[in-house]
């Protein structure tokens, strides 16, 4: 083969793309924004692209929520619409099958997230979006995970021997420290936190005390680390059944009972050798999937038009 032969390829995929910008419709939605190989993604194609990511991001976050985080990723959405695109180039390449069942499987999940049929519609209605470019959408996964786990996943071996020696590497991160099991009773009246110090020490049960709309109990485990420094320092200073002295913080009164403590305990590697292996094989994956996507990458031919 000529040497010149790729650069002749990206020429006259080049050359194309700017006749299809020259003589293409004028609408924005057909607006070319990038070309990978010979496809091309559009404006509607990447519009589209992020609609689907708010509707992924609608059982964890709020409405505010996913526009602030699709405002600070838009520009990684088209690098991941682009990488999505060389991957299905890849899936067609092997002639990677799909299961439809696993199609309306996903549909079916994702819909649990509303209330009914009707909700589902109208949220993809308000996305621009109909269930056929979901369908889609979910096919296009469906086919990257099948040539991903064809060319990556199924590649991946992690020993038992790799699993130990990290375990022994690290494994003072691999300690349970103290836990504190502790009553928190709280009130805002002054007076009635110092009735309820009183009681504690008395022996009286904190659930007992909790009997009234002015005093709410809570009861806790806790780690250190996982509460406000100066709650810390009052509870981390008594020992088991010890009642601290009322704690203001803001308009409320706390009073803690410390019930137990659970000792620092090491973890051994039996109890978390899948956990580890788990972990493991993921660092493996995501390095490996880095490789595999970076080498299409230096083979295929992008170029992108949007600022």
């Amino acid at each position: 083969m000529p040497k010149n032969t790729g650069k002749n390829i990206k020429f006259s995929l080049l050359i194309a793309a700017i006749f299809f910008l020259i003589f293409a419709p004028a609408s924005a939605e057909d607006k070319i924004v990038a070309i990978v190989n010979c496809d091309v993604i559009t404006q509607k194609d990447l519009a589209d692209f992020i609609n689907f990511t708010r509707m992924q991001m609608a059982s964890r976050y709020t409405k505010e929520e996913i526009e602030k985080k699709i405002k600070g990723i838009k520009k990684e959405l088209l690098d991941k619409l682009i990488e999505d695109k060389i991957i299905l180039q890849e899936a067609k390449k092997n002639n990677i099958k799909l299961d439809e069942a696993k199609v309306k499987a996903r549909i079916e999940e994702l819909r649990k997230h509303y209330g009914s049929d009707a909700d589902f519609q109208a949220a993809l209605a308000g996305q621009g979006l109909v269930q056929a470019d979901i369908e889609s959408r979910i096919r296009e996964q469906l086919f990257m995970y099948g040539i991903i786990n064809a060319k990556v996943r199924s590649k991946i071996v992690i020993n038992p021997k790799e699993v130990t020696e990290f375990y022994e590497k690290n494994i003072e991160e691999f300690k349970f420290p103290p836990q504190l099991q502790i009553d928190s009773l709280t009130t805002e009246n002054a007076e009635e936190a110092r009735q309820i110090f009183l009681n504690l020490k008395s022996g009286k049960d904190p659930e007992s005390l909790a009997n009234t709309d002015s005093v709410s109990l809570d009861r806790m485990n806790v780690i250190k680390g996982q509460l406000r420094k100066d709650i810390e320092e009052v509870v981390f200073k008594l020992k088991e059944q010890d009642v601290s002295a009322p704690v203001k913080i803001g308009n409320k009164y706390y009073i803690f009972k410390l019930n137990r403590i659970t000792p620092a305990r090491q973890q051994n590697l039996t109890e978390i050798r899948d956990r580890l292996y788990t972990m493991l094989f993921n660092q493996k994956m995501e390095e490996e999937l880095t490789k595999w996507l970076d080498e299409l990458k230096r083979h295929s031919y992008i170029k992108i038009f949007q600022n």
